[in-house]
């Protein structure tokens, strides 16, 4: 398709959205690029990607071969992508860790607007669509529960971590940056971003790739052969996740990080959860959540001695995600042709 450059920098844009919300444990990337308009593009480009595109830059030349490849659309949106991951992810870490329930309120209202926005391109809801959106809904909840385990640095799983990681970033609803939290990697990658340890992120990066030009391809038949039940099945995976990113939590269970001790949070604290804990001690590191539950904003005051849960700056950015939504489909709708 023929495109202006105001074309590809609106797709940079979406790729901006895409990295900020990949860095970020609870939302996935892939979410935003099916709003934004630009998801099924995506995953027909990636699966495009294949030996033959060397017989075509062999044959016909480089300019045949950049077409066949999209290769416009994928650079404006993966240098959107990487900027915004890489820079977002530092953001990302100082908000969690310093006002987690307000920076989890945005995502959580985002996440509500996704679920209509997605959920209406299902052309025809019926048994079978229904039952595939209640399957991703529990299967989404089942992962938002799993504890995390402890931080690996081994090259093997690195490996391994980016592929799985990268299936989950390109689904709808699936975080893959949550799936690096529940695999112990996520620490891990982003220590190697700020410290640029470039051997653990090219290992790192190789296992994405891998990753992501295999399930790439399964996406593309599903929706070629099943568009409904994946689409259904896509707003199931969202809705599941809602519960990963509600903004008030009560921490269970912990994990010390250097001797790798499991321990209720009662055997630190008075208190309920785990980030007023350490904002007492100003230590993020030492301990992380292996365990947590979602509780109601006035559980969340009784339970953390009168803890303020920012109720009301919570609503009104939840009010504010919902609404940058709006604007992403709007952007989404805008044809380029």
């Amino acid at each position: 398709m023929n495109r202006k450059p105001i074309d590809y920098l609106i797709i940079s844009m979406k790729g901006i959205a895409m990295g900020a919300a990949d860095a970020v444990p609870g939302v996935s990337g892939g979410t935003i690029a099916l709003i934004a308009g630009i998801y099924q593009e995506l995953i027909a480009t990636i699966s495009n990607i294949k030996l033959s595109l060397i017989t075509t830059l062999r044959q016909e030349g480089f300019k045949a071969a950049w077409k066949a490849l999209n290769g416009n659309f994928l650079v404006a949106l993966v240098t959107g992508i990487l900027i915004s991951f890489v820079s977002f992810m530092r953001l990302a870490k100082y908000l969690i860790e310093k006002h987690p329930i307000l920076i989890w309120s945005f995502f959580f209202g985002l996440i509500i607007a996704s679920i209509y926005y997605v959920g209406k391109q299902v052309n025809q809801w019926r048994t079978n669509t229904f039952a595939a959106l209640l399957i991703g809904t529990a299967v989404a909840f089942y992962i938002s529960t799993l504890p995390s385990l402890a931080s690996s640095t081994n090259q093997f799983f690195l490996f391994f971590a980016g592929a799985i990681a990268i299936c989950a970033m390109i689904l709808p609803g699936i975080s893959g940056s949550f799936i690096l939290v529940i695999l112990g990697a996520y620490k891990t990658l982003s220590d190697a971003i700020h410290d640029f340890d470039f051997k653990k992120l090219a290992v790192f990066v190789l296992g994405a790739v891998v990753g992501l030009l295999s399930f790439s391809r399964v996406l593309k038949w599903l929706f070629k052969h099943y568009y409904n039940l994946t689409m259904a099945l896509l707003t199931g995976f969202i809705v599941g996740s809602l519960n990963k990113i509600w903004p008030w939590k009560l921490t269970q269970t912990v994990i010390e990080k250097e001797t790798g001790t499991v321990m209720p949070l009662s055997d630190l604290t008075p208190l309920n959860t785990l980030n007023l804990y350490q904002q007492t001690i100003n230590n993020f590191e030492t301990y992380k959540i292996v365990t947590e539950k979602s509780i109601l904003p006035f559980e969340y005051y009784a339970v953390n001695d009168g803890a303020n849960p920012y109720l009301f700056p919570a609503i009104g950015l939840m009010f504010l995600g919902f609404s940058t939504i709006f604007l992403l489909e709007k952007l989404g709708s805008k044809q380029v042709q």
